[in-house]
C-alpha cells in the first residue's frame, strides 16, 4: 500500500494538521464509569490507536437527554472533562490528535441508560423500531416526548456547552454526528421529523437544527475546530430512519453549512457515487469519507482521486492498534471480534496485538 503515495501526505484541516490521510472513524464501545467518565483504559485504547492522522472518539452525549446506550461517555460535567482529559493527554503524549464527536441520540434510548431516567426526546413523537440493550436485558424503546419549539433551542446550547467542554478536556475538536439516526439526523427525516413549526415541513426546515448546531458550535470553538458527519441515505439502515427525499436534501444542507467554513465534512458513503460527488463539488474544506466494508486499497482511490482528503475507517481501526503500520508495510490484517465490541473490559479493547515480522 505504500505505493498510493497520496495516503501519506500531510493535509491541513482546518486548524489540525495531520501528518497523513488515514483517520480513525467514530465507533461506540460503551466502556466508560457507570455516569459517564472516561477511565484509565478508554486512555489507553485511544492511545494505542495515535497513530491515526486523526481520532474522532466515541459518540459523547452533551447531555442527561443525550444518552441512548449504557456506559457510553459525557462531556458536560468537571468528572467528564477530567476523564476525557486523561484520554487526550494520553493521545497528545502518543504523538496523536483526537476530536471528540458530540452525540445526541434523541428517541434511540430507554429510561434505563440515562441519569435521570426521563423519556427520551425527539423532534416527533415517533418511536422507533427495534429494542435497545440495558443493565437488565434489551427492551422495547419507548416513543419519545417532541421537543418543545423552546427545547430545540436549548439542545443546540447543549451542543454549543459540550464543544466548550471537549476543548477545556483538551480535545483538538469536535465532530456533531448528524449521520446514523440519531437527534439531528432525525431532524433531517421527514419520516422521524412531522413538526409544524419552523424545524419541520420543508427541506430548508428540516436542516435548520444541524445548521444551528453547526453554528454555535463553531462559535463557541471555531470553525477550525469543528467538523460535521451526515449519511446520506442511512446507507447503514441505522436506527429506523428511511429518506426519500436525499437528492434534494443533502445538497441544501451543504450549502447551507458551507458558508459557516467547518473544518471539514464526513460522509458515510452509501454507494451513491454521483451524490457524493455533488457534495465534494459544493464543500470548500476537506472531506472526510467513510466507505464502509471496502477494502484499504479502494478507499485509497478516493484520496488518490481527489474525491475525499481523508478516509475513516472503524473495524480495521478497532481490530489494529498499529493500522497504520500494518497498511504501510503491507502486513495483514486482525478480525475484529464481534462478541467483545461494545462493553466489557480489556478483552477486545487493549488486547488485540500489534504486528511482529
Amino acid at each position: 500500500m505504500s505505493n498510493i503515495n497520496t495516503l501519506w501526505t500531510p493535509v491541513t484541516v482546518g486548524d489540525i494538521t495531520l501528518p497523513h490521510r488515514l483517520a480513525m472513524a467514530p465507533m461506540t464501545r460503551s466502556r466508560a464509569a457507570a455516569a459517564g467518565s472516561p477511565i484509565e483504559l478508554n486512555a489507553e485504547y485511544y492511545a494505542q490507536r495515535a497513530g491515526a492522522a486523526l481520532i474522532i472518539s466515541e459518540g459523547t452525549q452533551p447531555s442527561d437527554d443525550g444518552q441512548g446506550y449504557p456506559t457510553t461517555p459525557g462531556i458536560y460535567t468537571d468528572e467528564h472533562i477530567a476523564g476525557w482529559r486523561k484520554v487526550t493527554d494520553a493521545v497528545h503524549t502518543a504523538g496523536g490528535r483526537i476530536v471528540l464527536q458530540l452525540m445526541h441520540v434523541g428517541r434511540v434510548s430507554h429510561p434505563d441508560n440515562t441519569p435521570h431516567g426521563r423519556q427520551s426526546v425527539a423532534p416527533s413523537a415517533i418511536r422507533a423500531a427495534g429494542e435497545m440493550f440495558t443493565a437488565s436485558g434489551p427492551k422495547e424503546m419507548p416513543a419519545p416526548r417532541e421537543l418543545t419549539t423552546e427545547e430545540v433551542a436549548a439542545t443546540v446550547d447543549d451542543f454549543r456547552k459540550a464543544a466548550g467542554a471537549a476543548i477545556a478536556a483538551g480535545a483538538d475538536g469536535v465532530e456533531i454526528h448528524g449521520a446514523n439516526g440519531y437527534l439531528v439526523h432525525q431532524f433531517l427525516s421527514s419520516h422521524t421529523n412531522e413538526r409544524t413549526d419552523r424545524y419541520g415541513g420543508s427541506v430548508e426546515n428540516r436542516i435548520r437544527f444541524a445548521v444551528e448546531v453547526a453554528k454555535a458550535v463553531a462559535d463557541e470553538i471555531g470553525a477550525g475546530r469543528t467538523g460535521i458527519r451526515i449519511s446520506p441515505g442511512n446507507p447503514f439502515k441505522m436506527n429506523d430512519v428511511t429518506e426519500s427525499d436525499t437528492a434534494e436534501l443533502y445538497p441544501v444542507l451543504v450549502r447551507a453549512l458551507a458558508p459557516l467554513d467547518l473544518a471539514y465534512l464526513h460522509v458515510a458513503h452509501g454507494g451513491d457515487e454521483e451524490l457524493v460527488s455533488t457534495l465534494l463539488s459544493l464543500w470548500p474544506n476537506a472531506l472526510f469519507l467513510n466507505r464502509a466494508g471496502a477494502d484499504i486499497a479502494t478507499r485509497a482511490q478516493d484520496v488518490e482521486n481527489g474525491l475525499a482528503d481523508v478516509i475513516t475507517v472503524g473495524s480495521m481501526a478497532l481490530a489494529n492498534p498499529d493500522l497504520v503500520e500494518r497498511v504501510r508495510a503491507g502486513a495483514p490484517l486482525n478480525e475484529p471480534v464481534p462478541a467483545t465490541i461494545y462493553g466489557g473490559g480489556a478483552v477486545g479493547y487493549t488486547d488485540y496485538p500489534t504486528y511482529t515480522t
